[in-house]
C-alpha cells in the first residue's frame, strides 16, 4: 500500500461509499426552520434580491425571531430554487451535498500537508485521505446535511478550509491575501469564522515554529508568539470589519440571537456538552435532531463532574502531545475540536446542544483520530507490510467508514418526513416540548388531529407560554370544527406573543375558512403589517379582499405581491379579478402545474379540511405530472378511506407501498381500507 494508483482505487472506493450512504436522503423534505428560511420565504423565488441579501438581515427569514444575515447561504438558496423550478428538496439536498464533497477534497489535501510537516513515512496520504474519507461518511455529518438550512455549516466550513489551506499549502503567495478573501466569504455563511485566525495562531506555532504549547511559556519564546499574532493582524482586523458590518446590520433590522440561558450555568454545562460531541464521534447512537438538554443548573450533577473532567483532561492531552514532533497534528486536532466549539460554548444560546454543531468541530477531531491510529499502524510497520496483514488493516478500516455509512444510511429515514422525524425526537428527547409540537404538527398534516392534539398537550408540560403551540391547538380545533375551543387557542396565542405575525396569520386563516371575512381581513392586515416579505397573509388577503368585492385594494395588493414574487400565478389571476370587478375561481393557469411537493401539501390541507373529493383531484395532478409519486398516491388512499370506498382505497395504497416500501403512513391506511372492507 505505497502506490499512487492504490490511493486514487481507495479514494474511489470512498467516494463510492458517501455517495451510496446518501442516496436515500436527496427527497427527504424540509424541516424545522427550513419552513420560514425557505418554503415561506418568498425572498429566494428571484435572483434579483441577490445583491440585497447582502444588506438586508429581514431577507433571511420571514420569520422576524430569526432574522440574520447569512447572504452566501440565502444566494446559495435562490439559485437552488431558480435551477429547480420552484421548491423541489431534490435539489437543495443535491447542492448541499455537493458542498461537502468538495470540502471532503480539501480535506484530503489538509490534512496530509499538516501529517507531512511532521512526518515523511510514505503511509501519510493513505492516512491523510482515510481521514477524509471518515469525516464525509461519519454518522453525525447527517444530521447537518439533511438538514437543509444547515447549508450554513458547511458552506462556513468549507470556506474556513479553504482559507486555512490556502495559507498552509502556499506560503508564499500569503501576501496576495487570497486566504483573507476565502475567510471573508465565510462569513457570509455564518458567523463562526473569527475562529480561524485562532487556528492560524496555533498552526503557526507548532508547526512553523516548531514550538510545543510548553515552549510558549519559556523566555525568549514570546516575541515569536507575538510574531505570529503580528502577521495574522491583517486577517483579524477585515474579519473584524466584515463581522461587525453584519451583526450591524442585524441589529439595525431587529435580529434575535436566541440568548437566553444564564452565562455561568451555561458555560459549565458545555462542559458535558463537549463530552458528548467527543463521545459522539466514537458512539454516534442517540443523536437527536432537538435535543431536550437544558441548562444544569445543580451543581452535584454527575454531567457536570464528566464534563468539567473532560475538559481538564483534553487540556492536558492537547499540552502534552503538542511536545513531540510527530504527535502535533494530533494536539492541532484537539484544539480545532475546542476552539471550532468557542462560538456555541461562550454566548448563551437558547439551545443548549445541537447535534449539527459537530460538523465544523469534527475537521480537527478526525485529524486528530487518524493522526494517533496511523503513528500506531507506523509504529509496527513491519508487522504490517506483509501483505495479508495490511489487507486485514484495511478491512477494519473500512468496517468503520461502512458502519458510519450504515448510520448515515439509517439517519436519513429519520430525516425522510417530519412525522419521521419528529417522532425519533420525541423517543430520543422526551422532555423536548418544541419535539412533542412538530411531531403534533406532523401528524396533523395527515388529519390526524385528534393525535396532533394529544402531542400538543405533552408540549405544553415543558412550554406552556410557547405561543406557536396554541397557535396549532387552535388550527387542529378548528379542522375538528371545534370553533370554541379554536379561537381561545387562537387568541392565548396572541396574547402570548402580540408583535409575532405568526400569531395573526393563522387566525386569519381559520376566520377566512369559516367565512369570518371581517375578521380575517383585520388579522390578515396586522400579520402583513407585521411581516409584509412573508407570502401567506398576502394569499389569505387577496382572497378576503376578492370576496368582499374590495376591487381597489385587490388591485394594489397583487401588484405589491407580484413586485415581491414576479409572475406569481395567484397573484396575476387576482389582478385580473380586481381589474373586471369580477370574482374568479383562483386556480394555476392552464397548462402549468405547480411542483409535486407544492400540490401534495396542497392535497393535505383538502384532506385536513374535509375536500376529500378535492383531495383526490389534486393528487391525480400531481401524478400527471409525477407518475411515480408514492406520497400522492397514499394521500388518495387516505380520502378514499374516508369516502368509504375501500376497494379505491386498497388500489391507491398498494400503489403507494410498491413505490415506497417503507412509506411511514401507507400500511396504516391499507390496513384501515382492508378492515373496514372486510
Amino acid at each position: 500500500m505505497s502506490s499512487s494508483k492504490d490511493l486514487k482505487y481507495i479514494g474511489w472506493v470512498l467516494l463510492g461509499i458517501l455517495i451510496l450512504a446518501y442516496a436515500n436522503h436527496f427527497n427527504n423534505g424540509f424541516h424545522f426552520d427550513d419552513s420560514h428560511t425557505i418554503v415561506e420565504n418568498v425572498n429566494i423565488r428571484t435572483l434579483e434580491n441577490i445583491p440585497r441579501f447582502f444588506a438586508d438581515a429581514t431577507l433571511f427569514s420571514v420569520s422576524q425571531n430569526h432574522r440574520g444575515l447569512r447572504p452566501l447561504v440565502t444566494t446559495t438558496l435562490a439559485i437552488d430554487y431558480r435551477i429547480a423550478g420552484g421548491l423541489n428538496p431534490w435539489m437543495f439536498q443535491l447542492s448541499t451535498f455537493l458542498w461537502h464533497i468538495g470540502l471532503c477534497l480539501m480535506l484530503y489535501f489538509m490534512y496530509r500537508q499538516l501529517l507531512s510537516k511532521t512526518n515523511t513515512h510514505k503511509w501519510v496520504p493513505f492516512i491523510a485521505l482515510l481521514g477524509a474519507g471518515w469525516f464525509g461518511i461519519h454518522t453525525v455529518g447527517a444530521e447537518t446535511l439533511n438538514y437543509i438550512i444547515s447549508r450554513s455549516d458547511v458552506l462556513s466550513t468549507f470556506f474556513i478550509v479553504a482559507s486555512f489551506l490556502t495559507y498552509v499549502a502556499y506560503p508564499e503567495k500569503r501576501k496576495y491575501f487570497l486566504y483573507v478573501l476565502l475567510a471573508v466569504i465565510g462569513i457570509f455563511a455564518k458567523e463562526t469564522v473569527p475562529v480561524l485566525p485562532i487556528l492560524l495562531f496555533f498552526y503557526i506555532l507548532l508547526f512553523e515554529k516548531q514550538l510545543s504549547l510548553f515552549d510558549i511559556f519559556k523566555k525568549g519564546n514570546i516575541g515569536k508568539a507575538a510574531h505570529a499574532i503580528w502577521v495574522l493582524l491583517p486577517l483579524v482586523i477585515v474579519i473584524a470589519a466584515v463581522q461587525l458590518y453584519t451583526l450591524s446590520k442585524m441589529e439595525a433590522q431587529g435580529a434575535a440571537y436566541g440568548m437566553s440561558n444564564p452565562l455561568g450555568y451555561y458555560l459549565l454545562t458545555q462542559t458535558y456538552v463537549w463530552f458528548h460531541y467527543f463521545r459522539s464521534f466514537f458512539l454516534p447512537f442517540d443523536l437527536s435532531a432537538d435535543t431536550d438538554l437544558g441548562v444544569i443548573t445543580d451543581l452535584s450533577d454527575p454531567k457536570l463532574l464528566i464534563g468539567v473532567a473532560f475538559v481538564a483532561t483534553l487540556v492536558i492531552v492537547i499540552f502534552r502531545t503538542s511536545r513531540k514532533k510527530e504527535t502535533r497534528p494530533i494536539a492541532f486536532g484537539l484544539i480545532w475540536f475546542a476552539v471550532s466549539l468557542l462560538p456555541t460554548s461562550l454566548v448563551p444560546f437558547a439551545e443548549v446542544m445541537n447535534d449539527h454543531r459537530m460538523y465544523f468541530a469534527f475537521v480537527g477531531l478526525t485529524l486528530s483520530v487518524v493522526t494517533f491510529l496511523g503513528l500506531l499502524v507506523i509504529k509496527k510497520e513491519t508487522y504490517f507490510e506483509k501483505k495479508k496483514n495490511i489487507e486485514y488493516l484495511l478491512m477494519a478500516a473500512f468496517l468503520v467508514i461502512g458502519l458510519n455509512a450504515y448510520g448515515v444510511y439509517t439517519r436519513n429515514k429519520v430525516w425522510a418526513t417530519e412525522e419521521t422525524l419528529w417522532k425519533d425526537v420525541t423517543e430520543k428527547s422526551p422532555k423536548n416540548g418544541r419535539g412533542w409540537m412538530n411531531y403534533g404538527l406532523a401528524l396533523m398534516a395527515r388529519g390526524d388531529y385528534h393525535g396532533a392534539i394529544e402531542a400538543y398537550k405533552k408540549a405544553e408540560i415543558t412550554n406552556p407560554y410557547y405561543s406557536y403551540l396554541f397557535i396549532n391547538f387552535g388550527i387542529a380545533y378548528g379542522s375538528l370544527k371545534d370553533s370554541v375551543q379554536a379561537v381561545v387557542n387562537f387568541e392565548k396565542g396572541k396574547m402570548l406573543a402580540p408583535g409575532d405575525y405568526n400569531s395573526y396569520v393563522y387566525y386569519a386563516r381559520y376566520c377566512f375558512d369559516e367565512q369570518k371575512l371581517d375578521g380575517a381581513k383585520a388579522l390578515a392586515e396586522k400579520a402583513m403589517e407585521l411581516n409584509p416579505s412573508s407570502y401567506m397573509p398576502r394569499d389569505i388577503l387577496m382572497g378576503v379582499y376578492q370576496a368582499l368585492k374590495m376591487w381597489p385594494e385587490l388591485e394594489s395588493l397583487a401588484n405589491s405581491t407580484l413586485a415581491l414574487v414576479p409572475g406569481d400565478t395567484k397573484a396575476l389571476q387576482y389582478l385580473d379579478a380586481a381589474k373586471a370587478k369580477k370574482a374568479l375561481v383562483i386556480r394555476p393557469a392552464s397548462g402549468v402545474v405547480p411542483p409535486s411537493d407544492i400540490l401534495i401539501n396542497l392535497s393535505l390541507q383538502q384532506y385536513g379540511e374535509g375536500k376529500y373529493e378535492d383531495c383526490i383531484a389534486t393528487c391525480k395532478l400531481v401524478l400527471s405530472n409525477d407518475p411515480n409519486n408514492a406520497n400522492a398516491y397514499n394521500n388518495m388512499c387516505a380520502a378514499y378511506n374516508m369516502l368509504k370506498e375501500w376497494d379505491k382505497a386498497k388500489a391507491a395504497c398498494t400503489k403507494a407501498l410498491q413505490l415506497k416500501p417503507d412509506h411511514p403512513n401507507a400500511p396504516a391506511n391499507l390496513k384501515w381500507a382492508i378492515e373496514q372492507k372486510l
